[in-house]
């Protein structure tokens, strides 16, 4: 994870984007214990929390189970968010590009913690493809844009848990095993993954970079895995490679 002090005096803004964070779409609705527990605050001060962010809109609440949930005004901070986004804006021609000439779902993503967020996307033109996954969050370790960014990132490893949790019987979870995909990713240029993240889903994944070369992001070309064989894996990787350093602003 990254090692940056929060100001003094924040305290109290930390442990409500911390609260925030708690919320998944593994686990969208959540009490009032579950999040004392998963915080590590007391129940006093998680409940103050809360009605702050209640009282923001930026949480909501179910009324047949009072649980919380996420609220109407991160949603409209998302959609501000994902609007107001100079990389998406200028990478979204180019992920319809991608997807109508290989057929198969283009993706933006961007770093968050250990996982790549799904900033934007361009669906499959087949009825068995990825698709639906804009604001979700995948780990790195287990992701193509994941691996090339932690392979070209300086302190990349910093990124994941000590334990790397395995989703399928290829998920690597030695950070040996996943040195040696790093040093293949760096030679070169693309990272890809097959059946790690899900049984019969592969993808492929190149890093986008700013004006001084610092990570961004990184783009990926994505499908079943029948239809993602080594030798297309490959030129598909070559070709989102190019489509990324077109992404570079230049001075």
């Amino acid at each position: 994870m990254h090692d940056h002090a929060p100001p003094q005096g924040a305290q109290a803004a930390l442990r409500a984007i911390r609260l925030l964070k708690l919320f998944t779409a593994q686990a969208p609705e959540l009490q009032l214990a579950e999040i004392s527990f998963s915080s590590g605050l007391n129940k006093t001060t998680t409940h103050r929390l809360l009605q702050a962010l209640l009282s923001e809109d930026l949480l909501d609440r179910n009324p047949a189970t009072g649980a919380y949930r996420l609220g109407p005004g991160m949603m409209a901070l998302g959609v501000q968010a994902l609007s107001s986004n100079s990389l998406r804006l200028r990478a979204r021609p180019l992920l319809k590009r991608l997807a109508e000439e290989t057929g198969e779902t283009a993706t933006l993503e961007v770093p968050i913690d250990d996982t790549m967020l799904i900033l934007d996307e361009v669906s499959s033109k087949y009825f068995v493809g990825a698709s639906g996954n804009v604001g979700t969050r995948w780990p790195m370790h287990a992701t193509s844009t994941g691996k090339a960014f932690i392979a070209f990132e300086q302190q990349g490893f910093a990124r994941l848990r000590s334990e790397l949790p395995s989703f399928t019987s290829r998920t690597i979870t030695g950070f040996d095993e996943l040195e040696q995909q790093l040093d293949d990713i760096r030679r070169r240029g693309f990272a890809e993954t097959v059946d790690e993240l899900e049984e019969g889903f592969s993808g492929v994944g190149a890093v986008v970079r700013g004006t001084l070369g610092e990570l961004l992001g990184a783009l990926s070309i994505c499908g079943p895995s029948q239809r993602m064989s080594e030798s297309r894996r490959a030129q598909l990787g070559a070709s989102l490679c190019t489509v990324a350093t077109t992404l570079q602003p230049r001075f």
